[in-house]
């Protein structure tokens, strides 16, 4: 691992109010480490600022020295690339503010989408959560974003009215689509190679009724379960939003469920899920009234730090082919593959660097790679199946694996203009972002 000279630690400290850490401080070994414990980075240093001040000055600093930063709220989507550079956490950079009037929230970019809905939740309000509290807004947002509510509302990167951001000079300044519209294009599906995002103005949308929950079946059910999720997308409005799961825990019996949100009353929602009751009888049915504030709980996936091994696929449609690919073999090792339901507001022309998305499903396939024999084996089970299960070769920059780049995510047209947009704001290549291929 490269080290620091003395003289560039003395300075990055004289630099920072906040936290600095380094390879023989006592806490490194656990504060390099990224939430996905599966990614090993051998990064100079980790730098949590104190406040926007502080990154400026980082990025003087960095600059100065030809160092290069790589911003990692908690490292859900890390990928080894920080490896080389100062590894910024923007932990401390959690303020909300909630405006109900307009239904705008103004945060910090260390924020967590828990802490947006439980803040938001208190004036009837929601921001774009995805399954999990954990991750921040901001990461989520700089990669477009898949959420419970996309199809009502689109992107969560579209719901950004505003970036505070640190520029590769040094210098903080708020951005618009009205101020700078080329690089606030770039910030809402692109990720973080451009700039470093302070804080966000968040649009809150209205949700004074909101159901949802999982019914969960045995495995041997899945085909019918399968069948029902998909007659249920085919007519579901914009304010349904289902996903359908297989799951295999170790010591359990595989399963199937169909997670689901509704923004709407608990009479609405079953009535529109009404071939569900056809089904035989569930496991359990976890289904009612809730809080935008505890949608978390719907998949409860874990809230600390684990490995994870994940490949995701677009597809068009749900067909019987897919069905049988899907589900005539079991999982294992595979912990889930998730089918989500898009299209509504994501399939309609928007203007970031994905675009719309027109497929109207996603394949998640993830798996806890505890040992390398493990992980060798989730990466034959997950090409195994998008083979079998063709698909359009595109996905989300949220949905990217370690060995992929935005190259995989984006198309041509939007990965020419980053480029252009790379080398005219950050020439030297001073950030440097996980899914980096743009110099």
């Amino acid at each position: 691992m490269t080290v620091l000279p003395t003289t560039i630690l003395d300075e990055l400290r004289a630099a920072v109010q906040g936290g600095v850490w380094v390879p023989d401080s006592p806490e490194f070994d656990e504060i390099h480490r990224p939430w996905n414990r599966a990614i090993d980075q051998g990064v100079l240093a980790v730098v949590e600022p104190a406040d926007p001040d502080d990154i400026s000055s980082l990025v003087r600093c960095a600059r100065a020295k030809g160092l290069s930063i790589a911003t990692q709220p908690s490292g859900h989507g890390a990928t080894g690339r920080a490896s080389g550079a100062i590894l910024l956490r923007t932990t401390r950079l959690n303020q909300i503010a909630i405006d109900p009037i307009q239904r705008t929230a103004t945060i910090g970019s260390g924020t967590k989408a828990g802490d947006l809905q439980a803040a938001a939740a208190e004036h009837g309000l929601t921001g774009l959560p995805g399954s999990s509290p954990v991750v921040t807004v901001a990461g989520v947002a700089l990669g477009g974003g898949l959420s419970w509510f996309g199809r009502s509302f689109g992107w969560v990167g579209e719901g950004i009215r505003a970036f505070d951001i640190v520029d590769a000079e040094g210098q903080a300044r708020r951005i618009t689509g009205d101020t700078d519209p080329n690089l606030f294009w770039a910030l809402r599906g692109a990720g973080s190679e451009l700039v470093i995002v302070t804080g966000l103005e968040v649009q809150l949308h209205e949700a004074p009724e909101v159901f949802g929950g999982r019914q969960l079946w045995p495995v041997a059910h899945a085909r019918e379960v399968a069948e029902v999720f998909r007659s249920l997308t085919a007519t579901a409005p914009e304010t349904l939003n289902l996903w359908l799961e297989l799951l295999s825990f170790p010591g359990t019996e595989p399963m199937v469920a169909i997670d689901s949100t509704y923004l709407g009353s608990e009479a609405e929602a079953r009535s529109l899920m009404r071939a569900t009751e056809a089904l035989p009888a569930p496991l359990s049915d976890t289904r009612a009234p809730m809080s935008v504030a505890d949608l978390g709980a719907i998949t409860a996936e874990p809230t600390d730090p684990t490995p994870g091994s994940a490949r995701a696929k677009l597809r068009t449609s749900l067909d019987d082919a897919a069905l049988d690919a899907l589900l005539e073999t079991p999982i294992v090792p595979l912990l889930s593959v998730q089918v989500r339901h898009l299209g509504g507001a994501l399939a309609r022309p928007s203007d970031n660097p994905h675009g719309a998305l027109r497929e109207q499903f996603s394949v998640y396939m993830f798996g806890l790679p505890t040992t390398e024999e493990v992980a060798e084996s989730i990466t034959a089970k997950q090409a195994e199946l998008a083979q079998a299960l063709p698909t359009t070769g595109r996905k989300p920059v949220t949905f990217l694996n370690p060995s992929e780049s935005l190259a995989d995510a984006l198309p041509e047209e939007s990965l020419v203009r980053l480029r252009r947009l790379k080398e005219e704001r950050d020439s030297t290549g001073v950030f440097r972002g996980n899914f980096s291929n743009l110099k």
